[in-house]
């Protein structure tokens, strides 16, 4: 994407973290903003950091096809088009896979894999209309190895990749670029608000979670400098964090022993079974 000042960005799961960082830099770079999450409290507080920027909040469950699709039409209302989607929205789940329920495995993929889904689909029509437009697509460095304890979110974040690679490809002769992200350890509550497993003990992984924070992790607002840096430079993929820079070199040299290798050096062993 060669320019952000006036485009129309719309960005999920703007209510905290990486989306609501990233509404305060598009917001700098002169972008009007659609943003979407399904916690209204956080979106008004999203809201009210943005200063003169142009913006509207949607209260969106990206999990529901119906609803990504009627957010997609409002935003066509609202704005007359869009030219940058970023697929941000997330959950974390805690658990083995023998310790999650169907249930489990499918709440976590219908958020974080196929909310990736139905945003591309829903509002591919006004990228293509666009004269410049952009897709970001939120992976994860848990895109690119299997720690256990993390089989939904694993396989959420490596569909995303995937997926992101395809499409990558079948859009390269349009003027649709297309961006995968994968950031390391970042400052958000993502973890702290995790969900455990059906099977999982109560509260068995509150130490997960205060080993996390215990890690160096990248800022919010750096991550979202970031991503729109790798946008305007139009990259193909883009690693937020020295911890995503590290494990992505790893798993390219060693990929079969990587995920061991960075879960001694990196989380001390935390979550092996």
């Amino acid at each position: 994407m060669q320019r952000i000042q006036g485009a129309v960005a719309v960005v999920t799961g703007a209510g905290s973290g990486i989306g609501r960082a990233l509404a305060q830099e598009l917001a700098k770079h002169g972008a009007q903003l659609a943003l979407a999450d399904v916690h209204t409290a956080g979106l008004q507080e999203t809201l009210g950091l943005l200063g003169t920027a142009k913006a509207k909040t949607y209260q969106v469950d990206v999990s529901e096809a119906s609803q990504v699709q009627g957010f997609a039409e409002q935003v066509a209302r609202d704005f007359g088009g869009a030219a940058l989607l970023v697929n941000n929205a997330g959950v974390a789940l805690h658990g083995t896979f023998a310790e999650l329920s169907l249930a489990d495995m499918e709440w976590l993929i219908k958020i974080n894999f196929w909310g990736v889904i139905y945003g591309c689909k829903f509002f591919m029509p006004l990228l293509q209309a666009s004269s410049d437009a952009h897709i970001v697509n939120v992976s994860s460095v848990f895109g690119m190895i299997g720690p256990p304890g993390q089989a939904a979110y694993c396989s959420s974040k490596f569909a995303v990749r995937g997926f992101t690679e395809v499409l990558r490809h079948e859009l390269q002769e349009t003027h649709i670029k297309v961006t995968c992200v994968h950031p390391g350890g970042i400052r958000t509550s993502i973890a702290a608000r995790a969900r455990e497993g059906e099977g999982v003990e109560k509260g068995s992984s509150a130490p997960i979670a205060a080993q996390f924070e215990k890690l160096p992790l990248t800022s919010s607002e750096k991550a979202a400098q970031v991503i729109v840096k790798g946008i305007l430079g139009n990259k193909a993929r883009v690693l937020i964090g020295s911890d995503a820079k590290q494990i992505d070199l790893l798993q390219r040299l060693m990929p079969v022993r990587a995920t061991g290798m960075v879960l001694r050096s990196l989380f001390k062993g935390v979550g092996k079974s």
